[in-house]
């Protein structure tokens, strides 16, 4: 699938990933990189993003991944995610790297890199590292 395909397919089964503004950029077999385009609606206090809207990027960054790697398969599931936040992200957009480390028949296993902008040009500083599972459904 595109990256464009994936992110149409995304934001018509979790209509959330639009009000988060949700996109796919990149996708390739077992990746994609996502974006969360940056909204003073999603600061929490401190003037940082959310907890919550940066673990819901690194959910539909892994779907993306999943996605990218078997196929259109809406009824993929998240069974685990942990985050670590290392650093209070910038006030702008946030990518979303996520990789899937191995894909078993139930079950595939994902990482992913959540990066802002740096203070360099093109720099992008690693904001919080997440590891997650889907439960893939049965192949008929």
């Amino acid at each position: 699938m595109t990256a464009e395909q994936l992110g149409e397919v995304i934001r018509a089964g979790v209509p959330m990933a639009e009000d988060i503004g949700f996109t796919v950029d990149e996708a390739g077999p077992g990746f994609a990189r996502a974006r969360l385009v940056f909204s003073e609606r999603l600061i929490r206090p401190g003037g940082t993003l959310s907890g919550p809207v940066q673990m819901a990027l690194a959910d539909a960054a892994m779907y993306a991944a999943v996605m990218a790697s078997i196929g259109q398969v809406e009824m993929a599931v998240t069974s685990n995610l942990s985050i670590n936040f290392l650093e209070k992200p910038a006030p702008a957009d946030l990518i979303a790297e996520a990789t899937v480390l191995r894909r078993g028949r139930r079950i595939a296993f994902c990482e992913v890199r959540l990066l802002s902008p740096g203070e360099a040009d093109g720099e992008e500083v690693l904001v919080a590292h997440v590891t997650g599972s889907y439960a893939l459904p049965r192949q008929r």
